[in-house]
């Protein structure tokens, strides 16, 4: 598992390869004592104490490096087919570094090719916050080629949970700035505390809204309000969020925080009964046909319509029907 989120954890881009710790510090994820160990070396040889101190740091450095920033939980029970993705990089907020994003991309990319999963929740685990959006303090450090390189692949990412096959959902608890509220516009649903602060601020900073922010806030909102609200980098509240369009249900904040959670788990137990294959062809037809011209979205409901008639769950849909009872989909 160490050397899995030690690959996770390690960037490619050329910034932080320069920061690339002795392979002896990586080794020491697999085998604590073996830190003791190198630290007597070096404290016996001719180095300082004050060195020695220096290592340990680059050590502890090492571990925060390879640290859990994104995980998953698969839900069981009645609740199976229900996955969340957990966004947990407590000091940063949530920010977009280079471990976040690699981790979120792998647990995606998981994600994408997994028959078994029905929905996908989004959610925080950091208090008060969705996501801040950009690490700013690793964007500082980046020269223009290098930052471009990671808005792209920024970019990439999600483009990769907006066609995710299964329906998402962000729950929105807290804060959701800049590319924190380009991941939720990049899910399907969102659901927001009525607390909730968002917006797309990235003029603020003198940039614009790169993560796709430019692209999917006008088809959701209109391009005349999206204008606005980018031009002046407002934000707005969950309330505020749920008359423009901007999420599905904003609700009060409970005592633990998690409202806007709660509610993403209630939506998606509503389409977790309906025919998984069903529901993906549906989201494939809404996704391709909102781009293209009314005629031609018509041929490509026809062809995803065409891909569900073959399939058992669509006779066993057509069978609980007549036979008065519950479907007993599988997915096939």
């Amino acid at each position: 598992m160490a050397s899995v989120l030690y690959r996770l954890a390690v960037p490619r881009c050329s910034l932080l390869r320069r920061l690339a710790v002795p392979r002896w510090e990586t080794q020491r994820l697999k085998h604590p004592g073996l830190h003791r160990d190198a630290t007597k070396l070096l404290a016996g040889g001719n180095r300082s104490l004050a060195a020695c101190s220096r290592a340990d740091s680059r050590s502890q450095h090492t571990a925060a490096e390879v640290s859990v920033e994104v995980d998953l939980k698969r839900l069981e029970g009645q609740d199976k087919g229900i996955v969340e993705v957990l966004m947990c990089r407590h000091r940063a907020r949530n920010a977009l570094g280079h471990t976040f994003v690699s981790q979120m991309r792998e647990l995606v990319s998981t994600l994408s090719h997994d028959s078994a999963v029905r929905v996908v929740i989004f959610r925080s685990l950091v208090p008060g916050v969705f996501c801040a959006g950009a690490d700013l303090k690793e964007r500082a450090l980046m020269d223009n080629s290098e930052s471009d390189l990671f808005v792209q692949s920024l970019r990439s990412l999600m483009s990769q949970i907006a066609v995710l096959p299964t329906p998402t959902v962000a729950a929105m608890d807290g804060v959701a700035l800049g590319g924190g509220l380009e991941l939720a516009l990049a899910c399907d649903l969102r659901t927001a505390s009525t607390s909730a602060q968002m917006g797309l601020i990235e003029t603020t900073r003198g940039l614009l809204p790169g993560a796709g922010g430019s692209q999917r806030l006008p088809r959701m909102v209109g391009v005349t309000l999206a204008k606005e609200l980018i031009f002046t980098g407002r934000r707005v509240g969950g309330q505020t969020a749920l008359e423009l369009g901007l999420v599905n249900r904003a609700v009060e904040q409970n005592q633990s925080g998690d409202a806007a959670y709660k509610e993403a788990l209630a939506l998606a137990r509503e389409i977790l009964p309906q025919a998984p294959f069903a529901v993906r062809m549906a989201k494939e037809a809404i996704n391709r046909g909102v781009e293209v011209d009314i005629g031609s979205a018509m041929a490509i409901e026809r062809l995803c319509y065409a891909r569900v008639i073959p399939t058992r769950d669509r006779r066993e849909g057509m069978a609980a029907f007549i036979e008065k009872r519950q479907p007993r989909y599988t997915g096939e």
